[in-house]
């Protein structure tokens, strides 16, 4: 795997064995250090010791559930989570991105996804923080500023919390204010998707997490177009 390094680390939380195995044996053959944790408590202190690049987190586990262990982990060090989950309800996924998961895989997935998933996660982490020393003009859509350097947003004033995957989304809309941004330009842009996928998963991914940024900026401030895709709106 070229455009991973051997130092990048993925810590693998799963209490099936065999999938926790299976995920990290494909891992360690792309060319990643990786720690396992089989339940909750163990994957918290991993997180905190082992200091990974990535996170492949299973939402049940025992110990407490990957839920809680996605908000410990992001409360002491942001990292790029996947969530890995049996199911596919529309509010389990929008707990998950609530809580600071960056992106999710419903079971059963093929370790080909994982991989390709793994990858844009890192890659996405590795671009923001070139962004960052870049130090890159605020940008101000109506009552929205995005700060893209300190990775900052304020809606009307106020400071708003937001995950690095709904950060990279805003900060999209945001540089072309009221054009329509598709689904496959908003994946390729913001997720750094190629075509590996279906079109059913990807269209869920985006829109799980545009439903998450609205209720951070206000539903109104993103408009849907339905069929095409998603714009911000210059509104106060």
């Amino acid at each position: 795997m070229t455009s991973t390094t051997p130092a990048r680390t993925a810590l693998v939380v799963e209490d099936e064995r065999t999938i926790n195995d299976a995920l990290a044996q494909r891992l360690r053959a792309e060319g990643y250090a990786v720690e396992q944790a089989f339940d909750g408590p163990s994957a918290v202190e991993l997180a905190a010791s082992a200091r990974p690049d990535v996170v492949l987190l299973d939402v049940m586990l025992p110990g407490f559930d990957g839920l809680e262990v996605c908000r410990r982990i992001q409360a002491a060090r942001p990292v790029p989570v996947l969530m890995l989950t049996a199911r596919d309800d529309e509010a389990d996924v929008l707990v998950g991105l609530g809580v600071g998961a960056d992106d999710y895989l419903t079971k059963p997935f093929s370790m080909r996804e994982v991989v390709a998933r793994v990858a844009a996660l890192i890659r996405r982490v590795d671009r923001a923080a070139a962004l960052a020393e870049e130090r890159p003009a605020v940008i101000a859509v109506g009552g929205v500023a995005i700060d893209p350097g300190a990775r900052r947003t304020t809606v009307a004033g106020e400071p708003v919390h937001l995950t690095p995957t709904e950060f990279d989304l805003l900060l999209c809309l945001a540089r072309v204010p009221g054009q329509v941004l598709g689904r496959e330009r908003l994946l390729r842009e913001v997720w750094d998707w190629g075509d590996a996928w279906g079109s059913a998963s990807a269209t869920r991914t985006v829109d799980s997490h545009v439903k998450a940024l609205r209720a951070k900026v206000g539903a109104a401030r993103i408009r849907t177009v339905h069929g095409v895709g998603y714009a911000l709106e210059d509104l106060p």
